[in-house]
């Protein structure tokens, strides 16, 4: 039995690395069999959302074939990574995730699936920051007057993010630690939906990637007071650092990469990892990503492995943060 075993199971490798081979072993021009469902975790609208639109027309003509966007919201991402944990690994299935996805998320929340082990890193996409933004009718017009404006109404503010845990809310509370303050948060489905109410007056602030919220800065539709970062925006020299604004050290680097599900055979995650560092040098693509306030990084860091170490490393720099800061789920 067990010799039989061992042929039946060896015939369903082949089999399978047959099948893959006949979904990704295209020739050139030609149109591969299946579309590859690219898995946002957020609501439509929001930063990675963006990201992943942009970048998705790209590798579809890259791959010749068709990459379908799906927004899986909920539980600050934790529900699309479960999903694209357990997805079919032969390449028709990866997603996008950033800092809180696939770093945070392991800290704070209990998961089904392991936000290292479950997954092949394809490839780091784009390195961001945060801005602190706030409603347009807010009577502070820079940083110090914001956290003056806050502790004079202190508890009564509201700060929105998408949800416990996620990088808005952990850069909110280090935000009340360092300065003091205090204010309520409200969790949305994504960073989209927050932002829709801080437009409308319904909410106070936030601390929103710049993909989010810089087109709404530009348009004079909210108030920016400064940026997570030691340097300037190249798309928008204007708004300070925290450093210039009077918070020094406050900085949040929000980058974003892609992933497939565990065990994804290495010449396929090297397929799509080409498809992406094409799409990734293409002009329009990096002139949509700079306007977002996106820096796209160097292709030695585009690599499997890059993104791989790079998440090792913000594993180890801010687990440690979050759990001595005792961030729960709400």
């Amino acid at each position: 039995m067990r010799g039989l075993w061992a042929v039946l199971r060896g015939h369903a490798i082949v089999i399978g690395a047959l099948i893959a081979c006949a979904m990704w072993c295209t020739p050139a021009g030609a149109q591969s069999s299946r579309p590859i469902t690219l898995i946002v975790p957020f609501a439509a609208g929001g930063p990675t959302d963006t990201l992943a639109r942009i970048l998705s027309e790209r590798i579809a003509a890259e791959l010749h074939t068709t990459v379908v966007v799906e927004n899986v919201a909920g539980a600050s991402g934790s529900i699309a990574g479960a999903r694209a944990a357990r997805a079919t690994p032969d390449g028709t299935t990866i997603t996008i995730g950033h800092w809180g996805t696939h770093v945070l998320n392991g800290a704070i929340l209990k998961l089904p699936y392991d936000v290292v082990s479950d997954f092949e890193p394809v490839a780091m996409i784009a390195m961001g920051t945060q801005l602190i933004v706030g409603r347009k009718s807010l009577e502070a017009n820079n940083l110090k007057e914001l956290i003056a404006w806050l502790k004079a109404n202190s508890g009564k503010a509201t700060a929105g993010t998408s949800g416990a845990g996620t990088g808005a809310h952990v850069a909110a509370v280090f935000f009340k630690d360092k300065t003091g303050t205090d204010f309520q948060f409200v969790p949305y489905r994504g960073a989209g939906p927050a932002m829709i109410d801080l437009v409308a007056g319904q909410i106070d602030i936030m601390f929103d990637q710049a993909a989010n919220s810089l087109a709404h800065v530009k348009s004079g539709a909210v108030k920016a007071f400064a940026v997570t970062s030691p340097t300037r925006l190249a798309s928008a020299p204007d708004i300070p650092t925290v450093d210039e604004a009077g918070l020094s050290g406050l900085y949040i680097s929000y980058w974003h990469g892609i992933w497939a599900p565990k065990n994804t055979p290495k010449d396929i995650v090297a397929r799509i990892n080409a498809a992406i560092v094409a799409a990734l040098a293409d002009a329009a693509v990096k002139q949509r990503f700079t306007e977002l306030g996106q820096e796209i990084p160097p292709t030695d860091q585009q690599t499997p492995a890059a993104l791989a170490a790079f998440q090792k490393a913000e594993t180890e720099k801010w687990w440690p943060i979050v759990k001595a800061a005792n961030i729960k789920p709400e």
